[in-house]
């Protein structure tokens, strides 16, 4: 799986919208993700509204330069799941697999936390309004790339331990 290796954080896009077939590959690798006793805690928002891409480019400070991007998606945690203590690591391997395939589409995409920022999540909720039962995990951005960034080499054997 070279987008493993591939996949960079991408911030500046290109003008032009993403195909509606690959947004909904990018959902369905998403909701493809394994989640705890397989609750699948999630609910995705698919924003393609400039003005609300810009309304959810003001929700974070390290969000502005989402203004430009085709897309949006904003995964939620449903707060009355089975296990309401694994939905955000449920989210959090959701939103990955969202990376993953936005790079073997060709598309970038780059993760904005907004969760457990009480701030962040409240102020996402209110530009979409999502429901009281949900919660704003995270905003990824999504769109053609307008920059090529060569991915760090992170691997350090100083990091591992055998135990034997």
């Amino acid at each position: 799986m070279n987008e493993i290796f591939h996949r960079r954080s991408i911030r500046k896009y290109q003008d032009r919208p993403v195909e509606k077939e690959k947004l909904e590959m990018l959902l369905r690798a998403a909701m493809a993700a394994p989640s705890a006793k397989n609750q699948q805690p999630w609910e995705f928002y698919l924003v393609t509204d400039k003005e609300k891409i810009v309304q959810l480019s003001k929700t974070s400070p390290y969000a502005s330069f989402t203004d430009k991007a085709a897309a949006m998606i904003v995964p939620c945690f449903k707060k009355d799941c089975m296990i309401p203590e694994y939905a955000q690591i449920d989210l959090s391997i959701a939103t990955e697999n969202i990376l993953l395939e936005a790079d073997s589409l060709g598309l970038g995409a780059c993760w904005i936390g907004t969760c457990p920022q009480e701030e962040r999540m409240t102020a996402v909720e209110k530009v979409l309004d999502i429901p009281e039962n949900l919660r704003a995990f995270s905003i990824v951005s999504i769109g053609y790339p307008a920059e090529e960034r060569k991915q760090q080499d992170r691997f350090d054997k100083n990091r591992i331990h055998f135990i034997k």
